[in-house]
């Protein structure tokens, strides 16, 4: 492994690509591709959650603590998109590639590397999970009768389906899948918007608390409201693989198309979350669900529709997530192991991953507990912290002011603190909820 990094870091950014389908080698896409691909990067599983963590934290600390995510993370995607191409002739297609230009090849690889990679596989594994609960939803509200289908049946589906999705080879390959991924969401998020609104406007709480009435139990819920908010905001640890897609000269570089794109995906993202984290609360109180589309009953058939669209969405986030996964996979494969790059290859390597995070949400579907947990435990470090340890260690050009290096320590620290915290109130649930579930039931 030493000897692959070592490779990496002193090689070129054509010889770091996909051995199997080079999607480096397609920079032909648009800046309204970087929307696309950062919406549904972006608003997945974690805002369907925002209304529950709101619930755990309260009206004003829940608002303030979305925001406060926001405007962190939409500083460091910028600080990501900057150092794309900080230097002189160069493309850093990958996370970890320039975690090693920055930081050294060992240091700089193992940090973001491993960071990068949990928050991609946390990412699959959820929305395996969430892809289940809204299919097996979708059903039980328009199809009763098969309400006693277990929920395992419906995970095993999405899994079959991103079987033949992670065939696709790269990411400008995967723009339609994206785009109608992108469309869901906005789309589920203003069904869920609505819905609430109309119940609420007929009936909603008359006192709004938080959920647990002991100081331990409104601690852990504190914990795990931080991961929850910042596994909504995942989106950091593809956008390199993103703005790769892009063209670059000289007189346009790529941060200009991907800085447009990132804006207008930010825009979207917190149009979407406060709507619905807001309307969710504001309707059911601290009995909102932590997904919040299993609180919505009525009407049937809009809640059944908004369940499938939720399920559409996250077959592409599945994929937008997986596919730098696997191009590491294969690279490591053809350069370590001395594969050679064929189709069966793709086949092989992928479908053993799928297989893999796909077992994974089969034993552990939930979905609160994972929000919490992984939200702390990775999602913080690439959105929160290591882009502005990347940008304090990177030899900045004069015009960047200092003000930017005081703002990256705090973002650190903000970021330090969720890492730490969130992981824990994760577990908690995870705990409690283990003890009334069977496996694979």
């Amino acid at each position: 492994m030493e000897q692959t990094v070592q490779e990496n870091a002193g090689e070129n950014e054509g010889n770091n690509a996909n051995a199997n389908n080079d999607e480096r080698g397609s920079r032909d896409a648009k800046w309204w591709c970087s929307t696309f691909h950062n919406v549904t990067a972006m608003v997945g599983a974690g805002v369907l959650g925002l209304p529950f963590a709101i619930s755990q934290l309260g009206w004003i600390p829940g608002v303030t603590a979305i925001m406060l995510s926001w405007l962190v993370t939409f500083y460091t995607l910028w600080q990501l998109v900057e150092m794309h191409e900080m230097v002189a002739g160069r493309r850093f297609d990958r996370y970890y590639e320039l975690g090693e230009h920055m930081l050294g090849p060992k240091l700089g690889f193992w940090l973001v590397m491993v960071q990068q990679l949990t928050v991609q596989i946390a990412s699959t594994i959820v929305y395996c999970v969430t892809g289940g609960k809204s299919l097996k939803k979708f059903f039980d509200l328009l199809v009763p009768g098969w309400s006693g289908v277990r929920q395992t049946f419906y995970i095993l589906f999405f899994i079959l389906l991103q079987f033949l999705l992670s065939q696709t080879p790269n990411f400008n390959k995967l723009k339609l899948v994206s785009m109608l991924a992108a469309l869901m969401s906005v789309c589920y998020s203003t069904v869920a918007v609505v819905t609430s609104i109309v119940i609420g406007v007929r009936h909603h709480p008359s006192h709004y608390g938080v959920r647990s009435d002991t100081v331990a139990g409104m601690t852990f819920d504190v914990f795990t409201a931080l991961g929850t908010i910042a596994f909504a905001f995942a989106g950091h640890s593809v956008v390199l693989e993103i703005q790769a897609t892009l063209p670059s000269t000289e007189e346009v570089p790529s941060k200009k198309p991907m800085w447009r794109g990132v804006v207008s995906a930010y825009l979207i993202v917190i149009l979407c979350y406060m709507a619905v984290a807001v309307s969710g609360y504001w309707a059911f109180g601290s009995a909102v669900e932590d997904d919040v589309l299993i609180s919505l009953e009525h009407p049937a058939w809009v809640i059944a529709v908004a369940n499938l669209m939720v399920f559409v969405h996250v077959i592409g986030s599945f994929q937008v997530f997986a596919m730098p996964v696997f191009d590491t996979i294969e690279s490591l494969l053809v350069r370590k192991y001395n594969f050679a790059p064929s189709r069966t290859l793709r086949l092989v390597s992928r479908s053993l991953f799928v297989a893999l995070v796909g077992f994974i949400a089969l034993c552990v579907p939930f979905f609160g507990g994972l929000l919490g947990f992984f939200g702390g435990l990775a999602f913080t470090s690439t959105s929160y912290i290591i882009p502005g340890v990347l940008w304090l260690a990177a030899p900045k050009p004069k015009h960047y002011s200092k003000v930017h290096s005081y703002v990256s320590v705090v973002c650190i620290t903000i970021g330090l603190f969720i890492a730490i915290t969130a992981p824990i109130g994760g577990v908690r649930t995870i705990i409690l909820s283990i003890k009334t579930y069977k496996f694979f039931s």
